[in-house]
């Protein structure tokens, strides 16, 4: 999308979502980790997902490492950074989101921020994160956003003063209990907070589908007719409004149906699994509904069985240059890590 159709969009997500208009300040970062998320099928890979905060990176570049050292043939299939750059490339890109700030030199402290890190699955790429910021030289953390402080214009962790935040929260608006001093930090620009609001707002609010995967709103940007080609890979996905309920719910078993700031898959129903109660919730309002993109299955073994699992792809991102490659393979309606045998997976192109 050309930035000017995302522009549009990005005031009407802060007027919508968010109560402090600081909150849509542009302070240069465009978002550490761009996430996209593929199904793959028949018709081709459908984008079904965009995300700023995409999760696994450091552990897919991990696997990807382990991968080359048992089967070197496959460098030449995999996509992306070749595993023995990640690391250089991706120092580059916080680099580059310090810079973007107005900062200059390289950051001398990071904190890895996320709620109830004791209980995040992903604590173990957390963990991979603050050890690769120590190797270029800062001191990291990981920590609870209810640790931090903003005092006397600065954001602190235990007196320390923090420069640059890895932000995976999935309080996109920073709006909830415990997270005001980094909302504070950032609304002052006294930190460098990466991925941001503004950055959520402008690339990954699930309201965006609706305009790329509308025809009449690609031919109003600045784009080249093989950009408007490629808007072809994003199903058609409309907002459920009070004027379009009853439509979308007689043709719901063709729609997925996701709240617009959600994540994770929480909220998300396939329309043929629609009970009439959740549907009274879906059609006040806050949802969009888009069109069902199958996702291809693959056979594998799982303690001694052979199942069928769905999968998707994940193309990781930083400023429209491609980092990262990775599956996710899952059971159920949608993506998620429980399945046994299930997971990040590596992808070979072949």
């Amino acid at each position: 999308m050309s930035r000017d159709g995302t522009e549009q969009l990005v005031q009407q997500v802060g007027e919508e979502g968010f109560d402090d208009p600081r909150l849509m300040e542009d302070f240069g970062p465009c978002g550490v980790f761009m996430g996209y998320d593929f199904h793959l099928g028949a018709e081709g890979s459908k984008l079904i997902e965009v995300n700023t905060n995409a999760g696994g990176a450091f552990l897919n570049a991990m696997l990807a490492r382990a991968q080359r050292a048992c089967c070197r043939e496959a460098d030449d299939a995999m996509r992306g950074a070749p595993p023995d750059e990640f690391d250089a490339i991706v120092w580059k890109m916080f680099l580059a989101e310090w810079r973007a700030q107005g900062r200059v030199g390289q950051p001398r402290t990071v904190a890895i921020v996320d709620d109830r890190l004791r209980e995040q699955y992903l604590l173990p790429e957390f963990l991979l994160a603050q050890r690769f910021f120590e190797r270029n030289g800062l001191k990291a953390w990981v920590v609870d956003p209810e640790q931090l402080r903003f005092v006397e214009g600065r954001l602190e962790f235990e007196d320390q003063a923090v420069d640059l935040v890895y932000n995976r929260l999935v309080d996109f608006a920073l709006s909830e209990s415990g997270h005001e001093p980094l909302r504070e930090a950032y609304m002052a620009g006294a930190v460098v907070l990466t991925p941001n609001p503004r950055n959520h707002a402008l690339l990954a609010d699930k309201r965006n589908l609706t305009l790329l995967s509308d025809p009449g709103a690609a031919s109003r940007w600045a784009i080249t007719s093989s950009q408007r080609q490629s808007l072809a890979a994003v199903p058609a996905t409309v907002m459920v409004t009070a004027d379009n309920a009853d439509q979308l719910w007689a043709a719901r078993k063709r729609y997925f149906f996701k709240p617009a700031a959600g994540h994770g898959g929480k909220a998300v129903y396939r329309g043929d699994k629609i009970t009439r109660g959740v549907w009274q919730d879906i059609r006040q309002g806050g949802y969009i509904a888009q069109a069902f993109a199958a996702p291809r299955e693959r056979r594998t073994r799982v303690d001694g069985e052979i199942q069928s699992l769905k999968l998707d792809m994940r193309l990781y991102t930083y400023a429209g240059s491609p980092l990262l490659m990775a599956a996710r393979v899952y059971q159920g309606q949608t993506t998620n890590f429980r399945t046994p045998g299930g997971g990040f997976a590596p992808v070979f192109v072949i």
